[in-house]
């Protein structure tokens, strides 16, 4: 017997009256302060074997201040719901710094922190809600494909080992007192499948649920998938999973984005999100696109009906959350039957 956790109602409830406002960038937002090795460091870690500077999910024990400034920020400027700092919060990604044992703390941490400053916002405005998703990030391996181009039949990761991965932040972030989940930046379906498999295994070990978000990524202008599945591939290979939200972010901006917006909305018995990036990167890796340009583009989407929850992702700070949120209010959310199964075979 599991329990659906009350905030889930209360999303699911909401998403049938307004748009959703998701947070943008948390990297974007980091790289604004100038951190050294040893801001990463703290005390904790003075004494670690290993650099680790630019591990960003570290912050969330060594600065907690700026991950709580970050957040409060999207807030104050309309978000609905804001992500944890903990994309890279896996055993996986962790072993880059070799910090696998402190992964359940990552997790645990920031949604903890993020939990506190969503209360507060909720606690000073009571009509208007606001909500904590577990960010679940791909991991830096796939298990789809050989990194290997002389070995096609190799993998740098097994099923399994994803699975186990999961579990363990799942797991971490639902005692950090998450509303939801976002399993996000879904390049390779195998990976997402192997982190919905681990959620229901710590939904049936807790006898609770939370509401789970899926987000791919299409990687280039081919309109696919890393992995090489089209929008609607992917779609039919996670649809067996009871979502709150099917959706799009990363790799491209809003214009770029539209048609496969168009076919998840057009199919999707789920919720759909988007969360794009500021337009595109220029020569430097940086993102130009104001928040005037960016609300302008996403307003198409809100016009065709496509969406029911709208974000940002790279480049995206509070001001462009801001002026999103802001015509979001004008349109209605795309209306949707949900169904728990359907078979496409």
């Amino acid at each position: 017997m599991r329990v659906f956790k009350d905030s889930g109602k209360t999303i699911k409830s909401l998403l049938k009256e307004r748009i959703l406002i998701l947070d943008g960038a948390m990297g974007t937002m980091i790289q604004r302060h100038i951190l050294s090795e040893e801001d990463f460091r703290g005390e904790r870690f003075k004494n670690h074997d290993h650099s680790l500077k630019g591990n960003n999910d570290l912050l969330s024990i060594t600065r907690p201040d700026i991950i709580k400034d970050i957040h409060a920020a999207y807030y104050a400027a309309g978000a609905d719901i804001a992500e944890t700092n903990t994309f890279s919060s896996t055993v996986i990604a962790q072993a880059d710094y070799h910090l696998e044992d402190a992964v359940y703390d990552l997790n645990f941490q920031s949604a903890k922190i993020a939990r506190e400053v969503a209360d507060e916002f909720t606690h000073k405005n009571p009509d208007k809600p606001r909500f904590v998703a577990g960010s679940i990030g791909p991991t830096n391996r796939t298990a789809s494909i050989s990194p290997d181009v002389n070995d096609p039949g190799f993998r740098a990761i097994t099923f399994e080992e994803l699975r186990a991965a999961y579990f363990q932040q799942v797991d971490a972030l639902l005692d950090g007192g998450v509303d939801m989940l976002l399993v996000e930046t879904v390049f390779d379906t195998l990976n997402a499948k192997a982190a919905l498999f681990a959620i229901d295994d710590v939904f049936e070990k807790r006898g609770e649920e939370v509401p789970v978000m899926v987000s791919g990524t299409i990687t280039d202008a081919s309109g696919r998938t890393l992995t090489g599945q089209t929008t609607e591939a992917f779609l039919y290979s996670l649809e067996h999973f009871p979502m709150l939200s099917i959706g799009l972010n990363c790799a491209l901006g809003a214009k770029q984005l539209r048609p496969y917006l168009k076919i998840l909305s057009g199919k999707a018995p789920f919720a759909v999100s988007a969360h794009p990036n500021a337009g595109l990167p220029n020569a430097f890796g940086q993102y130009d696109q104001t928040a005037d340009e960016m609300a302008e583009e996403v307003e198409d989407f809100l016009k065709n009906n496509f969406l029911n929850i709208l974000g940002g992702c790279c480049g995206t700070t509070p001001e462009h959350i801001s002026a999103i949120a802001k015509v979001a209010a004008k349109y209605a959310p795309r209306q949707y039957e949900a169904q728990q199964v359907l078979n496409h075979a």
